[in-house]
């Protein structure tokens, strides 16, 4: 197929798109093409509302807010965490819009690691996201266990995806507990979450994951597949914001368990302000809570989440997948010639929502491509990612971006930038 044809393809399918209307809802450069959802999704117009909203019942209410206003603070993380949970497959009570992944890691692990003489070791993959290594680290450490003999890496064959294979003989009688992201984050590879955990509960391992690259682009199971834990961030394809409120999932047979890491904001809702120093949990994934709700932090979600319950999640996925499917097919017709490398899987059931190539100018592609205004992710040394946001994005807009890149190539316009990175990618 040329590109004329692949062009017609482009606006016949975006006039085919039952989800074309949500596009209207985004803030969006004029002339710019966005394909770095992955990283911070592009602000709405409900979540602005839902935030000068939240500023209004701060100003008209002061302390009140906590109990008065459209949504009161006192039950905004559980009351999101019930909008979130169609996202991700889960029960309303399992999960919570809390503090950060990192922080809510730190509380998983503190939650679900018991190590003793004989199961001690925590599990994770090589190619990991750094801030849930360090997460790690720091858990092993303060429980006095070397985080060089106690924590295992999962190789990658191609330092790219990990394999099942590779998974299950690293997992044995030793393994504590295991943390993996469902999608990771530089390649874009989606592990077979109900597999890992129907393997792992054979070795009475707590398995978690890492969502961050999921929610939002792919629909989960995480009850129905006995996931024991998850946590996430809501700001990439959620769009909630920079440095937005995340969240975090806890199976129901784990309730009434004293969480790891005490904080008032877990304790039972009528029992919080008795102020007893004796803590009382609450009885479902709101124990897990540690410090007061970011109410400004969580405001856009109120708004964000009430696009996703429109657009639902399948058949956001369905058209995630026509887009890189698209994204696929551009890379393969105008880019053929210019030795980019597809390191995310093609099957779909093995793929989140973005498309990586590697390149050894990479990090040059990427300013070129960002001074034609085409907003592309680079990852160190040498990945470029390409996030289509079915919300926003529209198969002509990728058209256009791949033949942008391919004349970027064709005349060597990325030569004259350094090919190193900025200092955020």
């Amino acid at each position: 197929m040329k590109g004329k044809e692949l062009l017609e393809k482009a606006i016949k399918m975006d006039q085919h798109d039952e989800l074309a209307s949500f596009r209207d809802e985004f803030y969006i450069r004029e002339k710019q093409i966005y394909l770095d959802g992955n990283s911070l999704g592009l602000l709405s117009k409900r979540a602005e509302k839902e935030t000068i909203k939240a500023l209004n019942s701060w100003k008209e209410y002061g302390i009140d807010g906590w109990t008065e206003g459209d949504n009161p603070w006192f039950t905004l993380s559980e009351s999101l965490g019930e909008k979130s949970a169609p996202l991700i497959g889960a029960y309303k009570d399992e999960v919570i819009v809390t503090g950060s992944i990192t922080t809510n890691l730190h509380q998983m692990i503190a939650s679900f690691y018991h190590p003793d003489d004989s199961k001690n070791e925590i599990l994770a993959d090589e190619l990991n996201f750094p801030s849930d290594l360090y997460a790690i680290q720091s858990q092993l450490e303060l429980k006095g266990y070397d985080p060089q003999v106690y924590l295992k890496k999962i190789p990658s064959e191609d330092n790219q995806t990990i394999l099942l294979d590779r998974i299950k003989s690293s997992i044995s009688e030793k393994t504590a507990l295991i943390l993996l992201p469902s999608v990771l984050y530089r390649s874009g590879q989606l592990l077979p979450i109900k597999e890992i955990v129907e393997y792992a509960h054979q070795f009475s391992a707590v398995v978690g994951f890492d969502l961050a690259h999921s929610i939002g682009a792919v629909p989960h199971n995480l009850h129905k597949w006995n996931v024991d834990f998850a946590v996430w961030c809501n700001y990439k394809y959620v769009n909630s914001g920079p440095g937005g409120t995340g969240g975090l999932f806890v199976h129901q047979r784990h309730h009434g368990k004293m969480p790891g890491l005490k904080g008032w904001f877990g304790s039972a809702k009528d029992k919080q302000f008795d102020m007893e120093h004796s803590f009382s949990p609450a009885a479902d994934a709101g124990a897990y809570q540690i410090g007061t709700p970011h109410i400004l932090s969580s405001a856009p979600l109120i708004g964000s989440l009430s696009i996703f319950e429109e657009a639902g999640i399948h058949r956001l996925r369905k058209k995630s997948l026509q887009q890189t499917d698209y994204l696929l097919q551009l890379i393969d017709t105008l880019l053929a010639d210019h030795h980019f490398k597809i390191v995310t899987p093609l099957k779909h059931t093995e793929r989140g929502g973005h498309i990586a190539l590697e390149h050894s100018a990479a990090a040059s592609i990427c300013k070129a491509l960002k001074d034609q205004m085409i907003i592309p992710d680079f990852r160190s040394p040498n990945l470029i990612r390409l996030a289509p946001a079915p919300l926003y994005t529209t198969f002509e807009e990728l058209f256009y971006s791949m033949l942008e890149l391919e004349k970027i190539m064709e005349t060597k316009a990325y030569e004259q930038y350094q090919n190193s990175r900025n200092i955020i990618a």
